[in-house]
């Protein structure tokens, strides 16, 4: 297995695979300290202030001389603003599609609008905290009660709560991103049909919900209050008659042959490591690339998670437009955190920093690299639909849970999670793939990581796995298990992002 790695030549230091004991030889250079798993080494002498260069880009600054066979982190690294060219479109090439004759299929449930899901669900819906127990009081209830073994295809009554709904500006930031959340998650594909509970007097109401969408009520759409229905024990005895009526009619839809094109694919890194910029998120970029050759969407997210590099995004805009459109939400993200005394450096946990990440920019140029290399589409804001097909970006913080539940809300009908140091995750209604970016974590959690990445440090390329990532794409898409959905992650995960102040 190979011990360290030199990413790009105009690299100054390496990545430690295993770690490096002081007086060995990584190349020509004598270790001086010892180098953790997935932490970096100077290659040569650094001087104070001078650029850390890491997969050809600046990473950071160095805070004091660094000697060649030092170890290279947060001791002795800062980070200050510095030029970069956004270089809009430069990059931009014609993507190599895959003839439709040609393209990969799976089975999915075609819905009356056109879109393709991957899963069948029904789910309970709130508009506001105060009626979250009786969502979850109703779909524990039909969940218990074995009905559902006479219906195979539905895949299961699932409540969607959350901590918002009301506190809230009903003209601000706050209401208009949770209107376009629920709204997304309604019509996602993956949900089959709805049951929207509230409490009656909150500051998100139902029914001015529904005008703005144009929401009737039907056999697959129904809507009800706590106070209005007569309390508790009455709203959950009336949800569940809802539900069961429902049940038959969610059942009649079944699995048929679609096209890969009809997948929108979420790309989530969560615990990233030292080894996630080389093995995980550079092969579901491949994947990705694959994806999008067969006419399919992928959708890129975590703002704070791309900043710094997202010049590398800019350069591969399909126009100038979708490249301004990123940038601008770049300034309000550094705006946004300035307003609330925090810095964009602030983002590497420190879970990230143990696993041998040291800034912003190292963190989001590895985790860029689950966008694979086609052009930048559009640019989205949080939970809108996503309709362009290719790569996209939507507008996200970092924290995956929010930025999840955004993508999920946009359309996305599967998702890829990356992590190198072991992230819990699951995404109802939305499958969730869990990518593992070494071998050591992959052994540790068998049963949380679906796919092994770390074979990379050992020779597999990244051509072949992300043939395999596609392959397990289509395999879930069709009905297959995730270790996540096995576990029973995906009803605690839906969090919509919370903006603006709560009164």
């Amino acid at each position: 297995m190979t011990r360290f790695i030199k990413l790009f030549e105009a690299d100054n230091i390496l990545l430690a695979v295993n770690p490096l004991n002081v007086g060995e030889k990584a190349g020509d250079v004598v270790v001086k300290t010892r180098i953790p798993r997935g932490h970096k080494m100077a290659l040569r002498d650094i001087a104070a202030d001078d650029a850390i260069v890491k997969y050809g880009q600046i990473i950071g600054f160095a805070r004091q001389p660094i000697a060649s066979g030092d170890w290279v982190h947060e001791h002795n690294v800062y980070l200050r603003d510095f030029e970069r060219d956004h270089a809009f479109g430069a990059n931009s090439r014609p993507t190599h599609m895959v003839s439709e004759s040609d393209r990969a299929t799976f089975q999915g449930f075609k819905r009356p609008n056109g879109k393709v899901g991957t899963r069948n669900y029904i789910a309970t819906l709130t508009s506001v905290n105060c009626s979250a127990s009786v969502a979850r009081f109703i779909a524990d209830e039909v969940n218990r009660s074995g009905i559902l073994a006479d219906y195979p295809n539905v895949d299961g009554v699932i409540s969607l709560v959350h901590g918002t709904g009301c506190g809230i500006d009903i003209k601000g930031p706050a209401y208009d991103v949770l209107k376009r959340t629920q709204w997304g998650f309604a019509t996602n594909p993956n949900v089959g049909g709805v049951l929207m509970v509230g409490l009656g007097c909150e500051a998100f109401q139902i029914p001015r919900w529904m005008k703005s969408y144009g929401i009737e009520e039907s056999t697959t759409f129904r809507a009800m209050t706590i106070q209005e229905t007569g309390g508790t024990r009455k709203t959950v005895e009336a949800g569940v008659r809802a539900i069961v009526e429902m049940l038959p009619i969610v059942n009649a839809a079944e699995r048929t042959t679609q096209p890969a094109s009809e997948l929108v694919l979420a790309l989530q890194c969560g615990g990233s490591d030292g080894y996630s910029g080389i093995s995980a998120n550079p092969a579901l970029g491949a994947a990705v690339d694959l994806l999008v050759a067969q006419g399919g969407t992928a959708v890129l997210s975590e703002t704070p998670e791309i900043y710094g590099a997202e010049h590398l995004l800019t350069s591969r805009a399909q126009t100038r437009e979708v490249g301004e459109k990123l940038v601008e939400r770049i300034r309000w993200w550094e705006a946004y955190t300035a307003k609330h005394d925090m810095e964009m450096n602030n983002n590497p946990s420190p879970g990230n920093k143990l696993g041998g990440l040291t800034t912003i920019l190292e963190k989001s140029l590895g985790a860029l690299a689950k966008g694979g290399t086609t052009n930048l589409r559009a640019v989205l804001e949080y939970a809108e639909p996503i309709r362009e097909r290719g790569l996209v970006f939507m507008d996200t913080p970092g924290y995956d849970p929010v930025s999840a539940t955004g993508q999920v809300a946009g359309g996305a009908n599967v998702l890829c999670f990356t992590t190198g140091r072991g992230s819990a995750f699951g995404c109802k209604p939305t499958p969730s793939i869990k990518l593992a970016s070494n071998s050591v974590i992959f052994e540790r959690m068998r049963e949380d990581m679906d796919i092994n990445c770390g074979d990379i440090m050992e020779g597999t390329s990244l051509a072949r796995k992300g043939e395999e990532i596609l392959a397990e794409i289509l395999r879930v898409a069709s009905g297959g298990s995730t270790k996540s959905e096995s576990l029973g992650y995906g009803d605690n995960e839906f969090v919509p992002w919370s903006l603006g102040a709560t009164m």
